[in-house]
């Protein structure tokens, strides 16, 4: 970070490039708003199929399978494409970059949409107040922010 504005590592050039490329690999994909942070990224991502498919898609995901057209094969894809090249520039093959899970919200208005699309632009002059910032401070956080307005999808 410098000057509130993301300036991107190589492996951070390959996290852009496979997000985008997702939309292309995968044509039930449509990416909206998204922000590649210092150490982990935010983005809006639309599963289009049909409302049977997708209720049928949320119970298989319960019973921790992988299956096509999810969101998490969707970050399993990503995660996966992102690690093999960031691995192949680093001559480390097989070396994880990425957390082990993800966090997915289902956004249900236009009202939540819009709040959290500003969220994610506004992300990056946040970022010493960010929780997943290792060196913010948590002082800062209460005496200047509400909670509410850090993470707009948490009720």
């Amino acid at each position: 970070m410098v000057d509130s504005r993301v300036i991107f590592s190589s492996i951070g050039k390959i996290v852009v490039e496979e997000w985008l490329k997702s939309a292309e690999v995968r044509k039930e994909i449509e990416l909206d708003a998204f922000v590649i942070m210092p150490n982990h990224l935010h983005g809006i991502v639309a599963i289009h199929g049909g409302e049977r498919e997708i209720v049928s898609n949320c119970l298989e995901a319960e019973r921790r399978t992988m299956k096509p057209k999810t969101i998490g094969s969707f970050v399993s894809g990503f995660k996966a494409a992102a690690t093999v090249r960031a691995n192949e520039l680093r001559g480390t093959p097989g070396k994880s970059i990425w957390q082990r899970n993800y966090y997915e919200h289902v956004i249900r208005n236009e009202k939540e949409l819009n709040r959290i699309r500003e969220y994610i632009e506004n992300n990056p002059l946040r970022w010493q107040i960010d929780r997943e910032n290792p060196d913010r401070k948590i002082s800062q956080v209460r005496s200047t922010i509400e909670e509410d307005d850090l993470y707009p999808w948490e009720d």
